[in-house]
């Protein structure tokens, strides 16, 4: 009976397979039986055995694997989202290689500075009238010189033969002067014999005519005589007249003709002059007293004429020639106050002369110095200049920054955060000086800002001070 049962719950077993389409074999050997899947004809598969124990399942479903790789990409997603929303941290600077200022109140001092030289207020330039070789030199720079002092001898036989030339004109017109001169004396003497024998024959014709006027009431001379005679006397006054004239015209000329003369002799007098004078600027003075400075001259070397051979320079009084840069130079007057620091004292002074033009983008300035000059200052020494421009009462000035220009608006970074941090604030920046500007707008008395560079950080607003 317990058989049967067994039996009869494998044949149910067996229908509930075959009903899931698999075909039911039983074993000859009264094992227990294969199952085979069944083809969509109904039939079993051929040559397939699969045992009791390996029954196929249903595959499961990857819905939720599927969730998670969509909940992760999306993580993912957000998170890239996010981070490309942060910004940058910001960088870091170190406070011992910033420079700090602080923004004050009060007077602001303007000033510009140049730098230069001290040189004489007097200079003699000692030239070369005329070219010539080097002959000898009697000095060196640095000396002490008197204006008569021979400092260089020239030589040069073209002047030499000019001056002989010169001088032979001249002796050859005063030669002619006298000659003129006795000319026209011995001129003079004919005229005047001449006037006298033609006014001696016109009074012999005269009363010889008057006589026959006389003889000719009496009959003792015919009329014709005594026409003759008149006619004889007419012509000899005449002739007087002629000679007189003649010898007021030789009166009237000769000072002219002896005035011409003499201006020729004067004229090569001046030429002989010049030429002896050329011929004696051979020998070279100093002509002033002073120090003999940059002569620079080898026997033997030829010079040309206006060269200059030297300079001898006054002691005791000098200036500064101040190079102030062209875009600060514009608001420097004459009599502006200024300091003039020569590495060792500091020498008050005032501007005296502003050059009009500039030079390599610079304007010469000259500083005349008050008082006496301190020991150790002499010519061609380089100085320092500050020249006061103005003073602005009540102003807000910082430090000057590395990049900010006047009347111009900057980036600065300005401390916060008890000075841990430093942020980015745009500054208007007014009136400059040396070291100081004044500032418009933009920051507050009592602002720490940073004036050293800070253009590498450009592309912050923000940077963090440790």
């Amino acid at each position: 009976m317990a058989m049967d049962r067994a039996r009869s719950s494998s044949g149910d077993q067996i229908d509930r397979d075959a009903g899931q389409g698999l075909s039911i074999k039983r074993s000859r050997t009264g094992r227990k039986p294969t199952v085979a899947p069944l083809h969509d004809d109904g039939e079993s598969s051929r040559g397939s055995r699969v045992s009791g124990m390996d029954i196929r399942r249903a595959p499961k479903g990857n819905r939720k694997r599927h969730l998670a790789i969509g909940a992760g990409a999306a993580a993912i997603l957000a998170a890239a989202f996010l981070y490309s929303r942060l910004e940058p941290a910001a960088p870091t600077v170190d406070r011992n290689v910033v420079v700090l200022g602080t923004v004050e109140r009060g007077e602001m001092i303007r000033e510009v500075r140049g730098s230069g030289t001290l040189v004489p207020e007097h200079v003699q330039f000692v030239a070369a009238v005329t070219a010539g070789r080097v002959e000898s030199v009697h000095f060196e720079p640095g000396q002490e010189v008197t204006a008569s002092d021979i400092l260089v001898v020239l030589s040069n036989p073209d002047v030499e033969l000019q001056v002989l030339e010169a001088e032979q004109q001249w002796t050859a017109a005063r030669a002619t002067l006298v000659s003129l001169r006795e000319s026209l004396g011995s001129g003079v003497l004919n005229q005047e014999a001449s006037v006298a024998d033609a006014r001696a024959r016109y009074l012999e014709a005269r009363r010889e005519a008057e006589a026959y006027g006389k003889m000719v009431d009496n009959e003792w001379v015919s009329q014709n005589e005594h026409e003759n005679a008149r006619d004889l006397a007419d012509a000899l006054e005449e002739r007087l007249r002629t000679e007189e004239a003649r010898l007021r015209l030789l009166n009237e000329t000769i000072d002219e003709r002896l005035a011409v003369q003499r201006d020729q002799v004067s004229r090569l007098a001046d030429i002989h002059r010049y030429y002896t004078e050329r011929a004696a600027n051979m020998e070279v003075r100093a002509g002033a007293d002073g120090v003999l400075q940059d002569l620079d001259l080898e026997v033997g070397q030829w010079v040309q004429s206006g060269t200059t051979l030297a300079r001898v320079a006054q002691p005791g009084r000098l200036k500064a020639e101040l190079r102030i840069p062209q875009t600060q130079a514009r608001d420097v007057q004459v009599g502006q106050s200024a300091r003039v620091d020569t590495r060792r004292d500091t020498i008050p002074g005032r501007v005296r002369r502003v050059d009009p033009n500039v030079q390599g983008g610079s304007v010469l300035v000259e500083v005349s110095l008050d008082g006496e000059m301190p020991a150790g200052t002499r010519p061609d020494l380089n100085v320092d200049g500050m020249i006061e421009l103005d003073r602005l009462s009540d102003v807000l000035y910082a430090g000057r920054p590395a990049y900010g220009q006047s009347e111009s608006t900057v980036s600065l970074f300005r401390l916060i955060e008890d000075g841990n941090a430093a942020e980015r604030v745009p500054v208007r920046l007014g009136r400059s000086s040396v070291n100081q500007i004044e500032v418009e707008s933009g920051l507050r008395e009592g602002d720490v800002i940073i004036l050293s560079d800070m253009s590498r950080y450009d592309d912050v607003d923000r940077v963090r001070i440790r």
